[in-house]
């Protein structure tokens, strides 16, 4: 696959998946823009590593969740390259518990930065991919969007929503030649599930037919090949990359 020419938004794209899809993409010749929401240290050293390797790269510290700054993020993509063909939506949080510890600002919090920064990047880029008649749209969701999981009933809300969400886009903006995919992850190995105690980690595993966790990389491949021009036919999937765990 190659990207060269093209233009990348990856929201979320300094740590673990979407660390992973941005120097995916760059590897591809893409000119790649990703979000991030504190780590301004970390976020400029990726930029100069995707700079090295030929490409443009653009840093854009903003909460995913806000709106206007996604509507901002896009408008100086766009001022600044010309236009934007790829949007990942990426951009995620957990704050598990039981639904009767769980608290109102928790579950905001998740769908908040969840479901919504969804709304607000796909929003943005909808005018620009319509009139230029092409462009991708994968927005991340997770296995548990379609098993769900005890103790992660918010998480698991966030995530079933971008499914539907994705599959309504996608008949939005089929003939305009936007395609609109979803990648579900399973089990990941990542900072967020570094915390995961090892007996839970074990009895997890013990349901994965591959018998190991997904690569961060596992998951980018799947992104990039929805954003290709391999994946020009295919539009409101939901691609499982989770070793056979919802099978």
């Amino acid at each position: 696959m190659s990207f060269a020419g093209k233009n990348v938004l990856v929201t979320g794209g300094t740590r673990g998946i979407g660390r992973s899809i941005v120097e995916s993409f760059a590897d591809q010749g893409a000119n790649v823009a990703f979000t991030f929401r504190s780590s301004v240290d970390e976020a400029t050293s990726l930029a100069k590593e995707l700079e090295a390797k030929g490409v443009k790269a653009m840093a854009i510290q903003a909460d995913a969740a806000d709106f206007d700054a996604a509507e901002k993020a896009i408008s100086d993509i766009i001022a600044a390259w010309g236009s934007i063909d790829v949007l990942v939506n990426n951009a995620g949080v957990t704050k598990d518990g039981l639904m009767i510890r769980m608290s109102e600002a928790d579950w905001d919090a998740v769908v908040g930065t969840n479901l919504k920064s969804v709304f607000n990047y796909s929003k943005a880029v909808y005018r620009p991919m319509m009139k230029q008649r092409s462009g991708r749209i994968v927005n991340l969701s997770s296995i548990v969007g379609v098993t769900g999981n005890a103790g992660q009933t918010n998480y698991a809300a966030s995530k079933a929503g971008i499914i539907g969400f994705s599959k309504s886009l996608a008949k939005e903006l089929g003939a305009r030649g936007v395609t609109v995919n979803v990648v579900a992850p399973g089990y990941v190995e990542t900072d967020m599930t570094a915390t995961i105690s090892e007996a839970a980690r074990e009895a997890m595993l013990g349901s994965v037919p591959v018998g190991r966790p997904a690569s961060p990389a596992d998951i980018a491949s799947a992104v990039t090949f929805l954003a290709s021009d391999g994946a020009s036919y295919i539009t409101g999937h939901v691609l499982h990359v989770d070793g056979g765990l919802a099978m």
